[in-house]
């Protein structure tokens, strides 16, 4: 079973800043007539902007996809090990074998090693066997309409029509995942237009079923989202007993030879990358799994914006590649979504930015959970427990 693409925000950095071309929410046949009226004021003849928005229809079901992300309130532990399967890491193997030239390739043209894309390729669509089913135009349009994120999907129907006009987008039949990203890889209608590779060839870029197309568009994008080459991303760590656990999060960083010097140590090998800076990552705390996250893990997170599957994305690459299983440790129960959302709640009235209260531990909560355990005097590894529920 493939793992859907739940990314709500991909690269968003790659879409141009623009005013929104129609105003959201409202009558749908109206936003429809002024996104037509955008695309003809960008040169697009009115032939060809009625012939695409034809078959354009909202989906009740994009929007239901949209609001239930449930899955994200999953431990890293949990998610990983639903998402990292033998039978995912036989067919890594399988497709690192069958694309090993286009493999190369993306790593001396864009610095991309096979690990990182062969774990995307896997958790987007299963290498290519589920890419989605929902109406991509239709998806676009629904979320243009809404009004969560309109200045991110409006432009992607103005990028769609001019794929169309290019023959690479049928607006009737052309398919993917809800929130509108399409092809094995599943990029948004910008990125392919922007980022795409024809790397089988032909003369066409055809992320729905050319594989090395999928595989070197997904590299550049990653190069040009930052990724640096030859550099490591993550690694497993072990950690002294008695450390300090306020060094640890995203948001401290320090030379890996400096952790080093402090008692953290690979699990394997030595630590790579002496003078890059690198950062203590604990995902479920300091009982759990413990890493060392260099500059390229970051890079991920222009990718798809949740922790936890970037983290088991990052994770998965480092298996592809020769990695061991993690140390899954004995990590205190993680909190449901209820009472997560108190927390979240007590957290943001002791002054503390979490974000929206979704019940989800993003990046935002872990800073403040580690800044009220330093406070009440517990090990401060960022891992909300009961324990510190109740005393807040």
């Amino acid at each position: 079973m493939s793992f859907p693409h739940l990314a709500l925000v991909l690269a968003l950095g790659l879409i141009p800043a623009a005013t929104r071309a129609a105003p959201c929410g409202g009558d749908f046949n109206a936003f429809l007539t002024a996104m037509k009226a955008e695309a003809i004021a960008r040169g697009h003849s009115r032939a060809a902007v009625d012939a695409f928005f034809r078959t354009a229809r909202q989906d009740p079901a994009v929007l239901r996809a949209d609001r239930s992300q449930s899955v994200f309130r999953q431990s890293f532990l949990e998610f990983s090990q639903r998402l990292i399967s033998k039978n995912r890491i036989t067919l890594g193997a399988q497709m690192s074998d069958r694309y090993d030239a286009v493999f190369d390739r993306a790593a001396r043209d864009y610095g991309v090693p096979r690990g990182v894309l062969l774990a995307f390729w896997a958790f987007e669509t299963d290498f290519g066997q589920v890419q989605g089913d929902f109406n991509t135009l239709n998806a676009l349009v629904t979320l243009g309409h809404d009004c969560r994120r309109p200045d991110l999907f409006q432009p992607q129907i103005l990028a769609a029509l001019e794929l169309a006009e290019r023959g690479m987008f049928d607006p009737a039949t052309t398919t993917g995942a809800w929130a509108g990203e399409i092809g094995q890889v599943q990029m948004l209608p910008a990125d392919i237009l922007e980022r795409g590779v024809d790397g089988d060839g032909d003369g066409r870029i055809t992320l729905k079923t050319s594989a090395p197309d999928a595989i070197l568009s997904g590299a550049r994008m990653l190069q040009l989202l930052g990724w640096r080459a030859g550099e490591p991303w993550l690694v497993e760590v072990t950690m002294p007993p008695d450390f300090d656990w306020s060094l640890t999060g995203l948001d401290k960083t320090r030379p890996a030879a400096d952790w080093a010097r402090l008692g953290v140590r690979a699990r394997a090998g030595d630590l790579p990358g002496a003078r890059l800076l690198a950062s203590v990552l604990l995902p479920q705390g300091r009982k759990g799994p413990a890493f060392l996250a260099y500059p390229n893990y970051s890079v991920l997170f222009e990718w798809n914006k949740s922790f936890v599957y970037v983290t088991t994305a990052a994770y998965f690459a480092t298996r592809l590649q020769g990695a061991a299983p993690y140390a899954a440790g004995n990590p205190d129960p993680a909190l449901s979504a209820d009472q997560m959302k108190r927390l979240q709640q007590k957290l943001a009235a002791r002054g503390h930015d979490v974000g929206a209260i979704d019940g989800i531990l993003g990046t935002l909560t872990r800073v403040a959970v580690q800044r009220e355990q330093a406070r009440l005097g517990l090990p401060a590894d960022a891992w909300p427990t009961a324990a510190l529920l109740d005393r807040l």
